[in-house]
């Protein structure tokens, strides 16, 4: 059984989401205020985290930051009634894996909560069953989780890690910003470019920081691609 930790001040909402979660058959905890929701996240580690980012004594932005510093693959869900393309980018520069805008329906909240378990149990559909796929001086680990360039450890969110895995698994084929939500999201819910673009620019500079070559191609106007090239 997963366990979810909703951090909501709201409390029709923070208790409308209890009972909707153990209704579905998720065990769930809750705080009403980041700093107890912070305190919960670390000490219990669960499965996935709903966070609101307007919270009292410490805002959900901080509440993420500070989460994501401990635990790097725990899939974190925004809940926001920001409605601005820039909240939601500060909420995913923050460490969020995804987001729901309020008011959202229950069947739409699990299946977001279904995509995101997915992804962190690694259940992605792959190209192929190599368990380790490797260009120029990247090899991604899929069994292992792990990115490693020029034999250095890159630390990749879950989401960054899928992006990636999806496209070296497709050397040379040309992704649109939806095909790229659908299939690390579930769905086109998030086929904002600016988010499709933001994951990639932290893959980016993550990987091509340290290596010799660049990997992601943009392709104008149609999306992007894997192509190793050499740097320089």
């Amino acid at each position: 059984m997963a366990t979810i930790l909703i951090i909501e001040d709201d409390t029709t909402i923070r208790d409308t989401l209890e009972f909707s979660l153990k209704l579905a058959g998720f065990s769930v905890m809750t705080a009403k205020n980041g700093e107890k929701g912070l305190r919960l996240a670390i000490d219990h580690s669960p499965d996935l985290i709903l966070l609101d980012l307007l919270l009292p004594k410490v805002d959900g932005f901080t509440v993420c930051k500070k989460i994501r510093s401990k635990n790097e693959t725990v899939p974190i869900l925004m809940l926001t009634a920001l409605d601005a393309e820039k909240d939601k980018l500060k909420g995913f520069n923050a460490g969020a894996d995804d987001y729901i805008t309020k008011p959202f329906s229950s069947d739409e909240l699990l299946a977001r909560i279904a995509a995101n378990l997915r992804h962190s149990k690694h259940q992605t559909k792959e190209s192929g069953t190599r368990e380790r796929i490797a260009f120029g001086d990247v090899v991604i680990d899929r069994k292992k989780h792990l990115v490693i360039v020029n034999d250095e450890r890159v630390k990749l969110r879950p989401k960054e890690f899928f992006l990636l895995e999806l496209m070296a698994s497709n050397p040379g084929q040309v992704f649109s910003r939806v095909e790229l939500s659908e299939k690390i999201w579930g769905s086109d819910f998030l086929s904002s470019s600016r988010t499709i673009d933001v994951h990639i620019k932290r893959i980016r500079e993550k990987v091509e920081q340290i290596s010799g070559y660049t990997y992601i191609q943009t392709v104008h106007t149609l999306g992007y691609r894997f192509e190793i090239n050499k740097d320089g």
